[in-house]
């Protein structure tokens, strides 16, 4: 069999394990609904919670909380790219330097960031700036340790005929390091932004008046289960598109 047929195949099975899968896990929530095990309301039916959504996508106000924890991502994503990759770069350009502050960065990268959302909103306020914050905060360290480790392994040589050209700075993080960092930009990118959004949605839930995580608490808290699934649905599918779009840039840029 060629391989294009047997790669077709192969696709085809892995499609439909997903599909079984994902019939299996409705059919499994359906049986538990129904089942008065839990609380009612705490499991409702995947009918109720379509129609909960179908009446969120349908509201007007819900498009402005949409737009407000989009812009808080994006922002704090922007942020924590940048700040990341300079920070990155800068230490990993002096090996000793790196050595110095790796068990710095690496210890307060696995540190929750929700403990530092009281200081940031002393800071910023409780409105989406502190929220963007927390973002960048979240997504900053994943891409410094990523963008760091990556310079630390720029091959020596190309630095050294790159001091022997006395290239400037600028020139040296343009035609020397950038080229090798693609890489390890990206793979950082990717979990800074699986990060930015966590840090995000745990501001908004913590302490918000507009958001999708305020949306989804303030449902809880008025026991309106459907409608809080129907945003948790929205936040799922936000966090699949924006997947999908880090690894297209992946499959496109990152050749490692």
């Amino acid at each position: 069999m060629p391989k294009t047929a047997l790669s077709r195949l192969s696709v085809w099975r892995i499609r439909s394990l997903q599909l079984t899968t994902l019939i299996a896990f409705l059919a499994g929530w359906e049986l538990l609904a129904h089942s008065g095990l839990l609380y009612e309301g705490v499991i409702p039916s995947t009918g109720k919670i379509v129609l909960a959504l179908w009446d969120e996508i349908n509201s007007p106000t819900f498009y402005g909380h949409l737009g407000v924890t989009l812009l808080e991502i994006s922002v704090g994503f922007i942020i924590a790219t940048f700040a990341g990759v300079v920070c990155g770069v800068a230490l990993g350009s002096r090996c000793v330097v790196a050595q110095v502050a790796d068990p710095y960065l690496s210890s307060l990268a696995t540190a929750p960031k929700i403990i530092f959302l009281p200081i940031v909103m002393l800071m910023f306020g409780i409105g989406p700036e502190s929220k963007m914050a927390i973002g960048a905060l979240s997504g900053f360290f994943p891409i410094a340790l990523s963008t760091m480790a990556g310079t630390l392994t720029v091959r020596p040589v190309l630095v050294n005929v790159g001091r022997a050209f006395n290239l400037s700075p600028r020139q040296m993080l343009t035609k020397i390091y950038m080229p090798s960092l693609v890489g390890p930009i990206i793979r950082g990118m990717r979990l800074g932004l699986g990060v930015t959004v966590i840090g995000v949605l745990l501001g908004e839930i913590k302490l918000a008046n507009i958001g999708l995580g305020f949306l989804a608490i303030e449902y809880y808290n008025n026991f309106l289960i459907e409608q809080m699934y129907a945003i948790l649905i929205v936040i799922f599918l936000l966090a699949i598109l924006f997947n999908r779009a880090m690894t297209a840039i992946s499959n496109r840029y990152d050749r490692n």
